[in-house]
């Protein structure tokens, strides 16, 4: 009987283990990864398959072709004693808690909308088209909107659909994408960053978060593994996972290169791991060298050339698009190491000295209001450096950054600059028919008095809008035929007063200007500042929903625009939650408890 028992045990054991190994294989997928099509050989055939057995790659196995021996180890010893950020707000009254809950209630309703076109028409998908209802892959394929979202749906209290987001993750396979290129900065901010920001507000129960985080990690480290450490930013995935060798590019944009501090860090904090900090600690140190070392000294032109590591050749300057977030990130880098070292600091004080010597302009506009706004400048010889005025809707970041590190670094004069950043981008938000910014503008500066005036008249406005390019001669025309000319470029192009020049009249979801003015908010305690925030909102949302989410318009500067069918993570994942954050308690999702 007993060995009659062996084989029936053996037998048994034998078969469910040939049924497990033809379910693995049933399920075996050949297509790029999870969006995923399905293999069309018989489970038999794919079990002979010899990629079947190969065991499943993973970047962290990769070895690094030029490996750092010493790694940078994160700043250590006691927390410095950052002052408080946050105002002592004062219990509300019943009006005003009825009339914020009725807001907090619109702004969840918007994202809930949102949230249920993604699921129901591109779940895992990048995003959803909000327009036709398809789905956009421009971000590897990951599901951007999800993973980025992932800290929304925590705040907004949305518990059932975080778990089911957080089970999905599962199927996130990083090893694959169907694009040829990935931005590493891109995939940084979205991915890496959802991870992190959803692991640390969910209390860091959810272990899958910081695994994934982790998986991301490895694979984004492979893109730093060139000859200098230097990272490449539009990044051949492919080459590297074969073991090919790679470089940094000639040029790159500044934010690609200048923005993997804060994810690097925390995933670094919370791994114990000093292999990501080390790589953004490197590429910080060639910023400190080449500061003042510039076309603009205290800023970084927005083209670097990292196969080189040399940061100082351009000759443009700005803090909007392709430079931002690397601004963004010092006061914010600084915080995140708890004040332990004072790199980052410096930094930040050496550039804001620089933009606002260069950068920040005053523009006219027919109330007086004291107001600034953020060009570009371009420097054409060392004899010719000319401002640009032109706005961008991504420079609106400039306030809520220059009041955050105004209470982090106790330069609480600095608050003034802040509020006039944040009302010069809500001018432009009040200025055009629809309520709504657009990308790129430009609009009269003040002109240059020995007393700072800054007085309004429409003669002032109609000689800026005449004002040619700064490379050429400025017109010669009496006060009568400037007008004239003047008022014909104002009805073609639709202008406002003080508006001279639409550069781009689209306005796609962005979150920086609701942004600035939730941080200002919870800074100085200006209600004012609420009102403003829903006047904001209710702009966007009546001119940009559709019935199956939220999509960018063409054109701000007129009612009833037509819809662009893009809905990008960001609005999911920070427009939304900083419109909902700036009507909640002030203790939700403190600024002396996170860095956001």
């Amino acid at each position: 009987m007993l060995p009659l028992l062996r084989r029936w045990l053996f037998y048994t054991l034998l078969s469910a283990a040939l049924l497990f190994l033809l379910f693995q294989a049933s399920h075996f997928l050949e297509g790029p990864h999870g969006g995923h099509r399905r293999s069309h050989k018989s489970p038999i055939e794919r079990l002979t398959h010899p990629a079947f057995w190969q065991p499943k790659f993973r970047w962290r196995d990769l070895p690094q072709r030029h490996p750092v021996a010493n790694l940078t180890a994160l700043p250590s010893g006691p927390l410095v004693d950052i002052p408080k950020i946050q105002h002592d707000f004062e219990p509300e009254t019943q009006e005003r808690r009825v009339e914020r809950q009725a807001r907090l209630a619109a702004v969840r309703e918007a994202f809930l909308h949102s949230w249920d076109g993604y699921k129901q028409n591109a779940w895992l998908q990048d995003e959803v088209a909000p327009v036709s209802g398809e789905s956009h892959n421009g971000f590897g394929g990951w599901g951007a909107t999800l993973v980025d979202s992932l800290d929304t749906l925590w705040i907004m209290g949305l518990q059932k659909d975080f778990r089911v987001a957080v089970t999905a993750l599962k199927k996130i396979d990083f090893t694959t994408t169907p694009l040829n290129e990935v931005n590493v900065f891109e995939t940084t901010i979205r991915y890496l960053g959802g991870f992190l920001s959803a692991y640390d507000v969910s209390g860091q129960k959810h272990k899958i978060l910081l695994e994934k985080a982790v998986e991301l990690g490895d694979m984004l480290y492979v893109a730093f593994d060139t000859p200098n450490r230097m990272p490449v930013t539009r990044w051949d995935w492919k080459n590297a996972a074969l073991g090919g060798s790679q470089e940094a590019a000639r040029f790159s944009l500044l934010a690609e290169v200048g923005s993997f501090t804060l994810e690097f860090t925390r995933l670094s904090q919370l791994t114990g791991d000093n292999k990501w900090y080390d790589a953004i600690a490197r590429i910080t140190d060639v910023f400190e060298d080449s500061q003042n070392r510039t076309k603009i000294p205290g800023m970084w032109g927005v083209m670097v050339d990292t196969l080189n590591a040399d940061f100082t050749r351009d000759t443009t300057f700005s803090i909007g698009g392709m430079a931002d977030s690397l601004y963004e990130y010092l006061p914010k880098q600084h915080l995140m190491l708890g004040g332990r070292s004072d790199q980052y600091r410096g930094m930040y004080s050496t550039a804001l000295a620089s933009i606002k010597q260069h950068i920040f302009f005053r523009p006219l506009n027919p109330d007086n209001q004291q107001l600034l706004l953020s060009g570009t400048l371009k420097r054409f010889s060392s004899a010719h450096i000319s401002l640009i005025p032109e706005a961008q809707h991504l420079t609106c970041f400039a306030g809520g950054m220059v009041a955050l590190a105004a209470k982090a670094f106790q330069q609480t004069h600095e608050l003034e600059t802040a509020r006039q950043l944040v009302d010069g981008c809500l001018w432009a938000y009040e200025s055009m028919p629809s309520g709504i910014m657009p990308e790129a503008f430009h609009a009269a500066p003040c002109e240059e008095t020995a007393d700072g005036n800054c007085t309004w008249t429409d003669q002032k406005w109609y000689r800026a809008i005449n004002t040619p390019a700064p490379t050429k001669q400025p017109v010669d025309d009496t006060p009568e035929q400037t007008m004239k000319d003047a008022q014909l470029t104002i009805k073609a192009a639709k202008l406002v007063p003080g508006f001279t020049r639409i550069i781009d009249p689209r306005y796609m979801l962005r979150p920086e200007a609701i942004e600035s003015l939730f941080v200002l908010y919870r800074i100085t305690g200006d209600h004012t500042l609420q009102d403003k925030a829903w006047n904001m909102f209710q702009a966007i949302s009546n001119a940009t929903k559709t019935t199956i989410a939220y999509a960018g318009i063409q054109d701000v500067s007129e009612t009833g625009s037509d819809w662009i069918d893009t809905m990008e993570s960001f609005w999911t994942a920070e427009t939304l939650k900083y419109f909902y954050l700036i009507f909640s308690e002030p203790d939700v999702i403190s600024l002396d408890d996170y860095v956001l």
